[in-house]
C-alpha cells in the first residue's frame, strides 16, 4: 500500500509544480491546492497504515492507530482550503482591476519581447 501511495504522491507532485509553472494565475493556484494535497498524503503515508484498534487507550491494548497524522493532516486540510480561499479572492480581484490572469503581463512584461 505504501509503494501505490508513493506513486500517487509523486504524481501529485508533478501535477502540482506543472502547474505551479505556468503563466496562468489560476493554474498556479490549483497546483498549490494539489501540493498541499499530495503534502497531506506524504503526512498520512509517513505515519503508517498499521493498527487495529482506535486510540482508546484499555488495559492490554498494544495495537492502535497513531492519532497525530490524523490531526496534523486535519489541521493542514483547514489551514489550505483558507489560503486557497484567499488567493481565489485575490486573483479575481486582480483580475477584476487588470483584466488579465497572464503572469507576464501581471509583472509589466510584454508577450512580444
Amino acid at each position: 500500500m505504501e509503494i501505490l501511495m508513493s506513486f500517487v504522491i509523486g504524481f501529485l507532485f508533478m501535477a502540482a509544480v506543472y502547474l505551479m509553472l505556468s503563466r496562468s494565475l489560476l493554474r498556479i493556484i490549483i497546483g498549490t491546492a494539489v501540493l498541499s494535497h499530495g503534502a497531506h498524503l506524504l503526512l498520512l503515508t509517513m505515519g503508517g497504515f498499521g493498527g487495529d484498534a482506535p486510540p482508546v487507550l484499555q488495559h492490554g491494548e498494544t495495537s492502535y492507530v497513531d492519532p497525530l497524522p490524523q490531526a496534523l493532516i486535519l489541521t493542514a486540510i483547514v489551514i489550505s482550503f483558507g489560503v486557497t480561499a484567499f488567493f481565489l479572492v485575490l486573483a479575481y480581484r486582480s483580475y477584476q482591476e487588470l483584466e488579465t490572469d497572464n503572469m507576464n503581463l501581471l509583472r509589466g512584461i510584454d508577450e512580444d519581447d
